[in-house]
């Protein structure tokens, strides 16, 4: 884009109300005038018959100036070193020595301020000290020349012959200083026009108004900054021949060039702040809503998740909860199937016991009503049938004993049923009891294995908040030492900021060495030696406040040779 060409955010000519209807637009120029501010079109036809010309032209004009001039330095050279060489040994007091370098020294001091000047301007670090020190220097050989023979008012003809070469001298470094300068600012892009002479003796008020906002909002160009006004020009002859010369009816967006023209926009871009500034407002609006779902989606996720969490600690509690209840409902299963069998035993027991008891007493009692019986009946018959009650007595006691067999028999035999079938309960009471002991113990050992477990989560726990607790120490030692270190360069550098107050250094001194403090802290603890390179330019600048990474590296280049002689804050 050239400096002429109309700016990024120009609009068409079709201008848009506020409303949205299109209307005609103003002409972008005034009927009849150029483009620019002279009659001469945008770019002048070359053909490739002219170009060699006037290269031709500008390469002669470019090698008789270059030779001209420093021709005429020479000579002025030449006459000041003699003229001063001369009036220094004659009538200043200088030595012979002495004499024919003070020449050299003052019109040399030109010719360096100048070039450093615009070194430093290259390097975009300019300091205005040294072109005054320059001009300084030029008055001085200027009126050494002039007042080598005599009191200038006394001759002035012979003065200014004296000084006239001189003069020339310095005319020659100066032109050549602008042409470089102003080569500088058109590769780097800022390069300025100014505002014709004519022009200001023509419209004095206008023409400033212009300087100023060429100035103020940096317009370079002036055939664009006489575009812009002939534009608003136009657009205000159009606003009102709309509006048949009362510019009250217009909007206030219509109104805008005017309004913004004293603050550097085209008409342009004044007709299009509106429309700009609502996309900028539907832009904030939109990056606003965007911000209020992602925090919204956010907010979301995380009860979400938190929700989750709880869902599954519930679910991690129940599952407790019911192996603990599972572990202990089996336990007093086993208890009670354990309990359940002895008194089934004991039950048993104690009626086979009672069973074998009362045959064994229903057989006595029979016994022994049989024998009464017999007495009684052998008693009465004594006398009658002796040897007949006799032998019915043998038989009756012969029955009786095989009665009391059978009834031992039997008595025996219900007491051994009695006593098998009770232990064949005991036996499988015994079984039950095993088996719910074997059960219970291996719940007791599941419930071993889970609070194993557990202590082994515990230890660890531990083990992890020990090893956190010894991270956060060690973190902690190391700020503690990292603020030592932090507190002990500060100490330093007040000592040497102290010191440099006390030898009152110049600020590019004091830049200097504090550069070699920076060096200082990066010095390596295998070697012991200082590595530039070890100190990046951007921490020089970022340090300093230096914008040139040239200027940085000049700094870094100085406090490492400091640092060579000796300097140790």
């Amino acid at each position: 884009m050239t400096i002429t060409d109309s700016p990024p955010t120009a609009v068409p000519t079709t201008l848009i109300r506020p409303q949205g209807d299109p209307v005609s637009g103003p002409p972008a120029f005034v009927s009849g005038a150029p483009q620019s501010a002279s009659d001469a079109p945008w770019a002048v036809s070359e053909t490739p018959a002219e170009r060699p010309k006037r290269n031709l032209l500008m390469g002669s004009l470019s090698l008789l100036a270059a030779v001209g001039s420093t021709l005429v330095g020479a000579i002025g050279f030449r006459m000041s070193y003699d003229t001063l060489r001369h009036v220094a040994q004659s009538d200043w007091g200088f030595s012979e020595g002495l004499a024919q370098w003070f020449p050299v020294g003052v019109d040399a001091s030109i010719v360096a301020f100048l070039a450093l000047d615009l070194y430093m301007i290259r390097k975009g670090t300019p300091w205005s000290a040294l072109r005054l020190a320059a001009h300084v220097m030029t008055a001085a050989t200027i009126w050494f020349n002039a007042a080598a023979e005599g009191a200038i008012l006394d001759n002035p003809v012979r003065a200014a012959a004296h000084g006239l070469m001189p003069a020339l001298f310095v005319v020659g470094v100066e032109a050549a200083r602008r042409l470089v300068i102003r080569k500088a600012k058109l590769e780097a892009g800022t390069a300025s026009d100014g505002i014709p002479l004519h022009r200001w003796l023509l419209a004095p008020i206008k023409s400033s108004r212009m300087f100023r906002r060429m100035r103020l909002y940096d317009v370079r160009s002036y055939p664009e900054m006489v575009r812009r006004d002939q534009e608003l020009i136009a657009y205000e002859l159009w606003l009102k021949r709309k509006y048949g010369g009362d510019l009250s009816l217009a909007s206030e967006d219509e109104l805008l060039p005017m309004k913004m023209a004293p603050y550097g926009y085209t008409v342009a871009q004044a007709l299009a702040m509106p429309a700009d500034q609502e996309r900028d407002a539907e832009e904030r609006a939109e990056a606003a809503e965007r911000r209020r779902l992602e925090a919204e989606t956010r907010r979301k996720e995380a009860e979400t998740a938190a929700q989750a969490a709880a869902l599954r600690a519930d679910g991690k509690l129940e599952q407790v909860k019911a192996e603990v209840e599972g572990a202990t409902g089996q336990a007093r299963a086993h208890a009670q199937a354990q309990v359940t069998a002895a008194e089934r035993a004991a039950e048993a027991e104690e009626e086979a016991l009672e069973t074998a008891l009362v045959a064994e007493a229903k057989a006595r009692t029979a016994t022994a009503e049989r024998q009464e019986a017999h007495e009684r009946k052998a008693k009465a018959d004594l006398d009658l049938e002796a040897a007949r009650l006799e032998r019915e007595a043998a038989e009756e006691r012969r029955l009786a004993a095989e009665a009391d067999k059978v009834a031992a028999a039997e008595a025996q035999a219900i007491e051994t049923a009695t006593i098998a079938a009770a232990r064949r309960g005991a036996a499988e009471a015994d079984k039950a009891a095993a088996e719910t002991e074997l059960a219970a113990a291996e719940t007791r050992r599941a419930a071993a294995e889970a609070k194993r477990r557990e202590a082994e989560e515990i230890a660890r726990r531990e083990a992890d908040l020990a090893s956190v607790e010894q991270s956060k120490l060690v973190a902690a030692e190391a700020q503690q030492a990292a603020a030592e270190t932090r507190l002990a360069a500060a100490e330093i550098e007040r000592r040497a900021v102290e010191a440099e107050d006390v030898a009152r250094l110049t600020p590019r001194q004091r830049a200097v060495r504090k550069v070699a403090r920076m060096l200082l802290e990066r010095v390596s603890p295998e070697t012991g030696r200082v590595d530039i390179t070890d100190l990046p330019l951007a921490s020089i600048q970022e340090e300093l406040g230096v914008s040139s990474p040239a200027t940085a590296s000049e700094y870094r280049i100085e406090a490492a040779e400091l640092l060579n002689q000796g300097y140790r804050p």
